[in-house]
């Protein structure tokens, strides 16, 4: 009982903040709750980014769903990357249920349900506000890292985003792109020679390959107008609550590259486009990337070094990023060092990999007397987690053992009518959903090529007609003599006639006088 008591004083005063918090739930101690040992976030560092780990079925999604609740609740927008399609319930208030008041029993909260604002958003043909960014806005340093080229390739994206700016040719969608490739080595290799320097056509031919490749993945209906704009990401509601943006990515599961381009644009232009935020108490906007190792597992050492750069420089704007992964080794260790809150549900032990594996996540977390971390880490069950936050003055809060709250919305997804509702409420499908196919570089380029080669037939024929009007002129002058063929000159010049004839009479003589 006095073990008992001392933890729960250890909890509450590691877990009691000046500023506003989110309330997770209530620290557990040898697998028994601990009623209102409250284990809180303060609001204050969430732009210091965090990790929520945990083997399937754990619960990771739905504390990822108390979170983003919570925070809405609070009045900080929520972007959420929901790969597995199972967090659109946000927008309608859980039903409850027995278990779920017997759990908030034990933690010591009440259990309000409610539903929160939402926009569904998407990056394909799925039903939602689309995203989209033009090829110009990515730059051709940031092109030419989602291509993963040589640093011969990347100068030839630099000069041919020169020549796109000297001449006024927008580049918005990828048949732009692969268009200004085209006329660089083709129609256009003479002016790009004088100006630019000489492209190589193998250089272009293998950029070209890796453009089709994203188009592949549906990049072509990413890359375009109208481009989304990262400040409709900070709306709130007429209660001041955040909205949570919801990204469908269900479609997009197998087509790796095509999400890390979609991440590494919005991350650059958040990064480009937000103040600086300064020491605030409160994040400006929060992002929760649900199966993160998406992004990693495939990324390409130049995309890691960028998504690296950003997640240290982006908090300063005031932004957090919370990575969803099965197991912390998911994440790059330069990204895990960044992370201040580190939620972890259970891990399984089934290998020797996996056993060294939950060695080295329970590296990543403060010692403490009250647990064997790397024991406690396979005995969790669903909806418990180990968590270790960073207080108002960034050190971290005691390690507790936590019975999470269950969701406040909808732990299942909306019907395909309910979707509807929702996007027919919207304020952004208007905005964005209208395809916009404005006069750009392909359109330009084969006005050009197309009057170029117009010009080309116009002075091939008129020297042809020049031609044919000569030979017309030297015939009328030559006269008729001059008609007439060198054979027949010969056979009726007077020279050959008497010559001819001449030797006939001599023929003639003679025989006569024989």
């Amino acid at each position: 009982m006095e073990k008992t008591e001392t933890f729960r004083k250890h909890i509450t005063e590691g877990n009691s903040f000046k500023g506003e918090f989110i309330t997770l739930g209530s620290a557990m101690l040898n697998g028994k709750t601990i009623t209102n040992a409250f284990v809180n976030i303060p609001l204050k560092p969430m732009n210091r980014h965090g990790l929520i780990a945990g083997a399937t079925g754990t619960g990771k999604t739905k504390t990822l769903q108390v979170l983003a609740e919570n925070l809405s609740d609070k009045g900080i927008p929520v972007l959420l990357m929901d790969l597995k399609g199972d967090l659109s319930g946000l927008a309608k208030a859980s039903p409850g249920h027995t278990k779920i008041n017997e759990r908030h029993a034990q933690i010591g909260l009440p259990f309000n349900p409610q539903a929160f604002p939402i926009e569904i958003l998407s990056l394909s043909e799925q039903d939602g506000v689309r995203l989209r960014a033009t090829v110009s806005e990515f730059g051709p340093v940031l092109i030419s890292r989602i291509l993963d080229v040589t640093e011969t390739q990347a100068g030839i994206i630099s000069v041919i985003f020169k020549y796109c700016d000297d001449h006024n040719l927008p580049l918005l969608d990828l048949k732009d792109f692969k268009k200004i490739l085209q006329y660089a080595t083709q129609e256009g290799r003479e002016e790009f020679q004088e100006h630019y320097g000489r492209i190589s056509a193998a250089s272009t031919g293998a950029i070209l390959r890796k453009i089709v490749a994203i188009e592949q993945q549906g990049g072509d209906i990413f890359f375009g107008e109208k481009s989304f704009e990262v400040n409709d990401l900070l709306r709130v509601d007429d209660n001041g609550r955040g909205f949570i943006n919801i990204v469908r990515l269900t479609d997009i599961q197998d087509k790796p590259q095509l999400f890390s381009t979609f991440m590494l644009s919005l991350l650059a232009e958040i990064y480009q486009t937000f103040p600086e935020q300064g020491d605030t108490d409160r994040p400006e906007l929060v992002l929760f990337i649900d199966e993160a190792h998406v992004i990693f597992k495939e990324a390409s050492k130049a995309l890691l070094s960028q998504i690296e750069s950003i997640v240290k420089l982006i908090r300063s704007k005031g932004v957090g990023l919370y990575f969803v992964t099965q197991n912390p080794t998911d994440v790059p260790e330069a990204v895990l060092s960044q992370l201040g809150l580190k939620i972890q549900h259970a891990l399984r032990a089934f290998t020797a990999k996996d056993r060294k594996a939950i060695k080295l996540a329970a590296q990543n977390y403060p010692d403490t007397a009250y647990y064997d971390t790397a024991s406690i880490l396979t005995a969790l069950g669903t909806g418990e987690a180990l968590v270790s936050a960073l207080n108002e003055k960034g050190r971290p809060t005691p390690l507790a053992a936590t019975m999470m709250r269950a969701p406040m919305s909808r732990m299942d997804i909306l019907t395909p009518a309910e979707i509807k509702e929702v996007l027919g409420q919207s304020a952004l499908t208007k905005k964005y959903n209208e395809a916009i196919d404005r006069e750009s570089a392909y359109e330009l380029l084969s006005e050009k090529i197309t009057h170029a080669q117009a010009q080309e037939l116009q002075e091939k024929a008129k020297q042809e007609r020049e031609l044919l009007e000569k030979k017309t002129a030297r015939k009328q002058t030559t006269g008729r003599s001059s008609s007439m063929s060198p054979l027949v000159k010969v056979l009726t010049s007077a020279t050959f006639i008497r010559s001819v004839f001449g030797i006939l009479s001599k023929a003639m003589n003679s025989s006569k006088r024989n």
